[in-house]
């Protein structure tokens, strides 16, 4: 479903199973790339210690910092920014979320993922990803597909041009 500026939501189900794999117990800094409606975000926040998310499109930041207010979570940071970059001052992260597709795994989010931590990104091309998870271990990416999925497009220095 639209949610304005060009972007959507995906269905409960996917955010659901998207999550799942994370394999979240509580006491996990997450970050996540793609805010949007904020949705996923509060689900996020409900599942983690610590959220930190980061939104490209402005009218979407705001709307979600409203939400966050009303709902009184208190566990999530936000940023305007290029996700692709990920966020460096509160790396690494336990666990990683990608709202978007990317044609592979930006540097930048892998760098930036903790030992033992679990990153979930719709992988492929701009018209159909297969829904990933890497797990780090001894510093490199172990991938497990889940499911073919369609997302917008990851748009970034580490993912699509504009």
């Amino acid at each position: 479903m639209p949610i304005g500026n060009g972007q959507t939501i995906s269905q409960p189900y996917v955010h659901a199973r998207a999550i799942e794999h994370l394999q979240l117990t509580g006491r996990e800094r997450v970050l996540e790339i793609g805010t949007g409606s904020a949705y996923q975000t509060a689900l996020l926040a409900s599942l983690a210690a610590q959220v930190f998310s980061i939104e490209r499109h402005q009218a979407l930041l705001d709307r979600a910092r409203e939400l966050f207010l009303q709902m009184k979570i208190r566990n999530v940071s936000v940023l305007l920014g290029d996700g692709t970059l990920g966020w460096r001052e509160y790396a690494p992260y336990d666990a990683i979320i990608v709202s978007a597709g990317a044609p592979a795994v930006p540097p930048s989010l892998e760098e930036q993922l903790a030992e033992g931590g679990r990153l979930l990104i719709p992988l492929g091309d701009r018209d159909e990803q297969m829904l990933t998870v890497l797990t780090k271990r001894g510093g490199r990416l172990d991938r497990r597909d889940i499911t073919p999925v369609r997302f917008v497009p990851l748009i970034g220095a580490g993912g699509w041009p504009s």
